[in-house]
């Protein structure tokens, strides 16, 4: 029989963003050894109560209002918990990231244990992408509260990043943890075009024959700098480009970036692109470009270097995790767009070394980030051992 797993995640599909991700992967490649359900806030009132996507039975609680389901979400989710443990009996607790959602299931805990009742063992992955200073300065008190309360009442934590499990470390968990990063669908992103299907993105993109495509893909937030990027044109030649695959808060301040310093013609913004279209963007451009102010992992690094583009990033949060500099990627400083240009232009300047880092970084996501080794890590290493 399949052990059942609950898994909170504050949003899920169709908001996708790295974690939402992480769990569907992970959980359409465990589907045939466990059962999972998911607890998630609303959102969007013409989204149902429930449905299954992919291997998972999702639970949406709230009225489609997203700050009222937010904030409702660790409460009323725990209602909800309280009675889906009752019909499955759950093996264990799954938390993504320290949310509103995990708070559903340690509260249910909680209770629990006031009642004399065994608690669920609670498992807690850290995603977070924030940095240290935005995480103090931003509802410092109740997200302090809220670490303190997950790391105290989590059984095994995983992280995806050697920079979260230091931090985790640092405000005070000592139980049982272990690396486990997001990973990449290397048959998605590793695959190959036609000439003729490149032809026509090219066309599509406006791409000419000597011009350079930059391209970023990512939520369109201040922490993930495209505004820098931006600013690195000032100071690279009119054949470079930037194509900007994603949607943010920061997507209308961006473009009236881009109008203000007169770089319309170079910068394309696309908005959300579906994550299997993303690969064949990614075979006209030259180079990914992100040079994170803070980064709990980046998903989007490894799918760029899966699809054999060198990456050019900052030396911050997780990154450091799979990137060498000159080796798998190019560092550049962090709110520097000077240093961003001298990076590119670095890049095109050596090509022998450009294709090194292309096939070194290729073999490094081969090797440690498939989704199918992920998944076998999550599995032995974390639910084998509850």
């Amino acid at each position: 029989m399949k052990k059942k797993i609950l898994i909170f995640s504050t949003a899920y599909y169709p908001f996708v963003g790295g974690a939402e991700v992480a769990v569907k992967e992970i959980t359409d490649l465990l589907s045939e050894d466990f059962q999972f359900d998911l607890i998630c806030a609303k959102f969007q009132k013409d989204l149902p109560a429930s449905e299954k996507i992919g291997a998972v039975t999702v639970y949406r609680i709230g009225i489609g209002k997203p700050i009222f389901d937010k904030l409702l979400l660790p409460f009323s989710g725990a209602i909800k918990v309280w009675k889906l443990q009752k019909e499955n009996s759950y093996f264990c607790f799954w938390s993504v990231m320290v949310s509103f959602a995990g708070g559903a299931g340690y509260i249910c805990n909680i209770f629990r244990s006031i009642i004399g009742r065994k608690k669920i063992p609670m498992v807690l992955t850290l995603q977070e992408g924030d940095s240290e200073s935005h995480l103090k300065y931003k509802w410092a008190g109740l997200i302090n509260l809220s670490w303190k309360v997950a790391l105290k009442r989590t059984d095994f934590l995983t992280a995806i990043s050697n920079f979260l499990l230091r931090r985790a470390e640092m405000k005070g968990y000592s139980g049982h943890r272990a690396i486990v990063p997001n990973g990449v669908n290397m048959e998605i992103f590793s695959q190959s075009f036609s000439d003729v299907e490149k032809e026509k993105m090219k066309n599509l993109l406006g791409k000419k024959n000597n011009d350079i495509f930059l391209i970023t893909s990512s939520r369109l937030s201040r922490k993930n700098a495209v505004d820098d990027i931006i600013s690195s044109l000032l100071f690279l030649p009119k054949n470079f480009s930037l194509i900007v695959v994603g949607k943010g808060e920061e997507g209308k301040n961006l473009q009236k970036q881009v109008d203000i310093l007169n770089l319309s013609d170079r910068v394309k913004f696309l908005g959300f692109v579906r994550q299997d279209d993303i690969p064949k963007i990614f075979s006209v451009c030259d180079i990914f470009v992100r040079p994170s102010r803070s980064e709990g992992f980046g998903n989007s690094f490894i799918e760029a270097m899966a699809a054999r583009l060198p990456v050019i990033a900052t030396p911050v949060g997780g990154i450091p995790d799979f990137i060498d500099d000159k080796e798998t990627g190019i560092f550049c400083s962090p709110d520097n767009p000077k240093s961003v240009a001298e990076a590119i232009r670095f890049l095109v300047d050596n090509p022998e070394l450009k294709w090194n880092i292309i096939d070194k970084a290729f073999e490094r996501v081969g090797k440690k980030y498939s989704w199918d080794h992920i998944a076998e890590e999550m599995k032995e290493t974390v639910f084998g051992k509850i």
